[in-house]
């Protein structure tokens, strides 16, 4: 269709709309109201741009962040399951602010005999119960778990007050850390390690049939909290779902454990000839320069000799890491150890694994090459992955992430096979937790306030980056099939965002106050990332503002404000709608069409038209030259003029055109023979797109897509012409699901017949 078509449409239906208007009786006044838009602008639930944080969410000129640096020696004592560790700490206050104390995070206080955090959820008793869950809960005895305090210390070595307070301690200073200053002092502790396929902990050890242990250990020292200009120190309690915020600082780390254990962690490792054997330093030799494949540092049939004996001497591990916000650890003589190297620029990177052998054959297969595809994924969508290495480490039952380092689950069976299923879930655990490398360990946004920050932009990336695995894998997916993603696409989250509105939260919830914290961190956020990205803004303008964020806030402390500001200060898209209903509301997109009204152009005036001109004493001659539009339904509709031309149905519409058109204007009209007014409705309150694909009676087919501002100006329904030389045979609203609509079954006209349970059952036996 021609744009003088559209034209000449529009013009038709504002002559009839003019001319259709009713006066209405006078009423009494509404009272006035505030601004109710859906399109209305986030100035009141944004805080006021300064010099900290600008209006463009990039960071302000006076932009600042604490730095704790740390030294530590830390030994594991397999025997006992305990770790002792004693810690220096150089804190550096780059606040404009005098710090009269500090406080420190003692997160392994969750786990204390009388943590008040197993009493927070209350509830009664369920109609089932996995047996390791009721008798962790009702037959052990509690866990002697926390943090044991040995001293505090001034650099002289003179102890320092301190209060704590569940999983917070506050040091009280002799005087007040001035700005722009620093203090060292020093933390002795120990705290016994939990077993963490108990109750899921997120950091302890695994015990196999044969005594050996495999440990993942986070959590484990005494941790600076952070202290910025959005609230000054970031004291929540550690209650179980809100997870860190951390201060950056460069570490270094000694970590004693038996002889025989294999050992890797966050950091570059400082003393590799006294820890490898010269077999083991030839392989990674290899391992530095195998981009393709991973290279065994450690065998299969090496680790399966190191597991049948427990060496009662020790060996010290010494790392150093610059720039990172946290620390972790992985250590046991059962593991196999492989690593390749990552291109990442003009430098390289080491993708590493470690695993059991219960993790095998799966884990030599995909863990590393999830890694090192996870690398360049992540970088292609923000930034070149900056750190040394990244490790994926086997540990059932874990999905955790700390700075190059996270364990992750996905075990065969006994003997060896695996499902699909277990496949899928180990490469999709690695991709989202070595993605947390970038968000929020890179890209440091409070975990214990906005879980949503790390969640969900990692499980947006990881959504992407598991595309793209199933594009650049195919053998690791099904023939002819995309990866089977778990939550992304539009259509994983609307069974939560229909769900019982009780129980839902916006997304910018804290943690703690969620009733159903994987959709609601997870699933959502990244459905409305991947929404905005494919079919509001587009993947050009969306990806130059994400990576655009990303740079901005590396290894820095971005809110929500900053992301929001920064993607439409990098796109120019005003996108305060759409932050305004997906994350600050739990509405839903619910689009439908609710009529569809098909027109004849004609010189009578209609009935409606008659009694408007009578009741005002108006002739037609006291008119323009008019044309009027009948509804085909309607008592006005006059037969003769089915199937006619506006011209051919018109001599006041055919006198205007020659009089008023030149021939060549003239040749451009294409004159259409069906017209329909098309009326949408919006019982959800999430303004989007509207996207329709039209089907006319050859079997061709238009799609258009309204932009959202067609929402502004009536929240509840829109009404569109649609101008034709074919006739309309069908309209369906969002064909290719791509809003997350929660109720199809008023998105197309004709209307579809929906199937009874019985038509189902019928055609289930007959496929039989």
């Amino acid at each position: 269709m021609t744009k003088i078509k559209y034209c000449f449409a529009s013009l038709l239906f504002l002559f009839v709309a003019v001319a259709g208007a009713q006066e209405e009786a006078p009423k009494e006044k509404e009272p006035g109201h505030v601004n109710q838009s859906k399109f209305k602008q986030m100035y009141e639930e944004f805080a006021t741009p300064n010099t900290f944080r600008s209006a463009s969410g990039a960071p302000g000129p006076d932009y600042y962040q604490q730095q704790a640096n740390y030294v530590m020696d830390i030994e594991l004592d397999d025997k006992n399951r305990k770790i002792y560790g004693e810690e220096t700490i150089t804190y550096i206050n780059n606040s404009p602010d005098d710090l009269e104390f500090l406080w420190v995070q003692l997160d392994q206080n969750y786990r204390t005999k009388d943590s008040k955090a197993k009493l927070k959820n209350g509830g009664g008793v369920p109609l089932a119960e996995q047996t390791g869950t009721f008798a962790g809960k009702y037959l052990r005895a509690p866990f002697d778990g926390g943090f044991v305090i040995d001293h505090v210390r001034d650099a002289s070595g003179k102890a320092l007050p301190y209060t704590v307070n569940f999983t917070m301690m506050r040091i009280d200073l002799p005087q007040p850390l001035k700005s722009k200053g620093q203090i060292s002092f020093s933390i002795k502790w120990n705290f016994n390690i939990p077993d963490h396929t108990v109750n899921r902990a997120r950091s302890g050890y695994e015990e196999f049939k044969d005594g050996n242990r495999a440990y993942v250990i986070a959590q484990f020292f005494p941790r600076m909290a952070v202290y910025s200009d959005v609230e000054g120190w970031q004291n929540h309690q550690f209650w179980g779902n809100g997870e860190f915020a951390l201060t950056f600082g460069d570490y270094d780390v000694r970590i004693t454990v038996p002889a025989d254990h294999i050992l890797d962690a966050t950091g570059t490792l400082q003393n590799r000839k006294e820890v490898f054997s010269k077999e083991m330093l030839r392989r990674y030799e290899k391992a530095k320069k195998s981009y393709d494949k991973p290279v065994l540092i450690v065998t299969q049939e090496e680790a399966e000799a190191a597991e049948k004996s427990f060496s009662e001497k020790k060996k010290t591990w010494k790392f150093k890491a610059r720039n990172v916000r946290d620390y972790g650890f992985a250590t046991s003589r059962k593991f196999i150890w492989d690593m390749q190297a990552v291109k990442m620029g003009n430098r390289d990177v080491m993708a590493v694994s470690l695993y059991p052998k219960e993790g095998n054959p799966l884990w030599e297969e995909y863990s590393t090459k999830a890694v090192a595809h996870t690398l360049r994924s992540y970088s292609s969508h923000t930034f070149d992955y900056p750190y040394p290495k990244a490790i994926s480490v086997h540990a059932k039952n874990q999905g955790m992430e700390y700075p190059m380092i996270c364990w992750n689950y996905g075990r065969p069976n006994e003997d060896g096979t695996y499902s699909d299923r277990v496949k899928y879930g180990m490469i999709s655990v690695i991709i989202h937790e070595v993605g947390h490398n970038f968000f929020p360990m890179i890209v440091n946004s409070d975990e214990r306030q906005w879980g949503w920050m790390d969640e969900g932009l990692d499980t947006f990336m990881q959504y992407m980056a598991e595309q793209e695995f199933g594009e650049l894998y195919p053998e690791a997916v099904a023939p002819n099939t995309a990866y089977p993603s778990r939550r992304g696409a539009p259509s994983k989250i609307v069974p939560y965002m229909s769900g019982d509105q009780s129980t839902l939260s916006p997304i910018m919830s804290n943690p703690e106050n969620v009733f159903q914290l994987g959709p609601n961190a997870y699933g959502k956020p990244a459905t409305a990332l991947n929404i905005l990205r494919e079919t509001v803004m587009g993947r050009e303008l969306f990806d130059h503002a994400f990576k655009t964020y990303s740079k901005r806030w590396m290894f820095k402390h971005p809110t929500p404000e900053d992301f929001f500001r920064t993607m439409e200060d990098a796109s120019a898209v005003d996108l305060d709608w759409y932050w305004r209903g997906w994350f600050y509301t739990t509405d839903y997109v619910d689009i439908g069409v609710k009529e569809i009204k098909k027109y004849y152009v004609s010189d009578k005036p209609t009935k409606k038209m008659q009694e408007y001109m009578a009741a005002r004493n108006i002739t037609e001659a006291d008119l323009p030259p008019l044309v009027y539009l009948a509804e085909e339904d309607s008592e006005d509709f006059d037969p003769a003029l089915k199937g006619k031309s506006p011209t051919e149905s018109s001599q006041t519409l055919k006198e205007f055109m020659m009089d008023n058109m030149t021939e060549a204007e003239r040749s451009q009209v294409e004159e259409p023979k069906y017209f329909y007014e098309v009326t949408y409705d919006k019982p959800g309150g999430i303004p989007m797109p509207l996207i329709v694909e039209y089907t006319y009676a050859d079997g061709s087919t238009e799609n258009i897509t309204y932009p959202p501002e067609i929402w502004r100006k009536n929240d509840k329904e829109v009404s569109v012409v649609i101008s034709s030389q074919k006739e309309l045979t069908g309209v369906i609203v969002d064909p290719k699901a791509e809003t997350a609509d929660i109720d199809t079954t008023n998105n197309a006209w004709p209307k579809k017949k929906e199937k009874t349970d019985f038509d189902q059952m019928k055609e289930t036996i007959k496929g039989k």
